[in-house]
């Protein structure tokens, strides 16, 4: 796996989307696993001035559909998220949050994927699990 095209291949799902207005930009990849890191500015704020769970929930749901996306591979199939559960730990006013994907099950008509959501010195701020469904393209 040639790391530098796959990233480049990930970060243009981003293009005119939620992941562009979020900032989200994929900055590591490997055989099992995806990362997205997100800045962590007033924009993504809730009114207390700390990271917004909705803005994390929308960075561990792209991240795992991406990751789905991407090692599923098949051009006639496509990836919809069904199910996403989150526990918040930690808040976070500023700096970056880093989302990494890692695959419970893959198989041949769902995806689980454990999405572990840190910020720079690897403090735990969310835990999540999504579930995706393979659908055939229509």
């Amino acid at each position: 796996m040639n790391k530098q095209a796959s990233l480049t291949v990930l970060n243009s799902y981003n293009k005119n989307t939620l992941m562009e207005t979020l900032e989200i930009e994929f900055v590591d990849v490997g055989n099992n696993f995806i990362t997205a890191k997100m800045p962590v500015t007033p924009k993504v704020h809730q009114p207390y001035g700390i990271l917004h769970g909705g803005a994390t929930a929308a960075l561990a749901e792209s991240v795992g559909s991406c990751a789905s996306a991407f090692f599923l591979r098949d051009s006639n199939k496509i990836i919809k998220g069904i199910e996403l559960s989150i526990n918040h730990v930690k808040s976070k006013r500023e700096g970056y949050v880093f989302a990494t994907a890692k695959a419970i099950h893959k198989g041949r008509t769902t995806h689980l994927w454990e999405v572990r959501i840190v910020d720079e010195d690897d403090n735990l701020i969310s835990l999540c699990k999504i579930t995706n469904i393979v659908l055939d393209k229509q």
